[in-house]
């Protein structure tokens, strides 16, 4: 196939580029040109929002947006287009009021989040312009992507403190749900929307087991062959501000992803890809003031 993937230069976009690159697929990248490129891809260096006549000599069996962050990225996109196949938009879970019942599902009315803000919001007007003017299209709604490439300090900032013997400081209890998808199930079932092409149309994309942040830390320092010295944070601390999710516990019901691909990495297994990279690319990764934030103002306490 010949696929157009938006961006192509950082985490899941540059995955999906070369994802489909090792599928032996002819993969064009739109980006402005500004940051290293995938080998072996196609760059067609422009502005997503100044196209022009650019892409209309082009013919695309899909194009897989990735970097849409709303109506008028998608817009003026589309718009742009010569003739293409399938549009594959990836979405969020923000687009899930955190006021409705758990787990969310697709059926659901989608609005604003509170935590998410104007984030979801934004997503939704790029879903919605693509449900009423793109025909053959998919949505995918993933929670936290993880995985090689990942250049947000997430399991990054676990493996850092890992990596200097730290204690870990956990949110309260440490039973907050997290749910994780790997970057490459991401693009399996990118590939087996292209093939299969079902005929619904938006779909929750990630692990079916969610997991709570005290056995995810215990997991990012496993991989090191390490155990972390756990110590429990109150939560008139704001969490954000030593630890790299916001305090929101949430679910989605992946049953319908399941239908089409019911097999995914172990978190485990994904996390020991997710250091290897790691290990060899942290200038890659944009660090937080997480650590500093904890030597400044985190009394020593017991663990527990």
């Amino acid at each position: 196939m010949k696929i157009l993937v938006t961006g192509g230069t950082v985490f899941a976009s540059r995955y999906v580029t070369e994802y489909f690159l090792s599928k032996g697929h002819t993969v064009y990248t739109l980006n402005r040109g500004n940051n290293a490129q995938s080998e072996g891809a196609v760059l067609i260096k422009c502005d997503r929002h100044d196209l022009g006549d650019t892409l209309k000599k082009y013919s695309f069996d899909a194009v897989l947006d990735v970097t849409a962050y709303d109506r008028d990225d998608v817009k003026d996109l589309v718009e742009a287009l010569g003739e293409f196949g399938t549009y594959i938009f990836v979405s969020s879970s923000a687009v899930y009021p955190e006021t409705l019942p758990q787990p969310f599902n697709e059926a659901q009315e989608c609005g604003a989040n509170a935590i998410w803000g104007d984030y979801g919001v934004k997503k939704l007007s790029a879903e919605k312009y693509i449900s009423e003017n793109v025909r053959s299209s998919y949505i995918i709604r993933p929670p936290y992507l993880y995985g090689p490439m990942n250049n947000v300090y997430r399991e990054a900032f676990v493996f850092e403190c890992a990596e200097k013997d730290l204690p870990f400081y956990v949110p309260k209890d440490g039973k907050m749900g997290l749910q994780f998808l790997h970057i490459r199930d991401m693009c399996r079932f990118m590939e087996l929307l292209l093939e299969k092409q079902p005929q619904e149309r938006v779909y929750n994309v990630g692990n079916a087991d969610t997991v709570d942040i005290e056995t995810w830390v215990k997991l990012c320092y496993k991989v090191l062959g390490k155990t972390p010295e756990l110590r429990y944070v109150s939560a008139d601390v704001p969490q954000r501000s030593y630890f790299p999710f916001y305090d929101y516990d949430y679910v989605l019901n992946v049953a319908k992803q399941d239908a089409l691909m019911p097999e995914k990495i172990p978190l485990y297994e994904g996390l020991c890809e997710a250091y290897a990279w790691y290990k060899d690319n942290k200038s890659a990764v944009r660090p937080k003031p997480l650590l500093e934030y904890i030597s400044s103002n985190m009394q020593p306490t017991s663990p527990m």
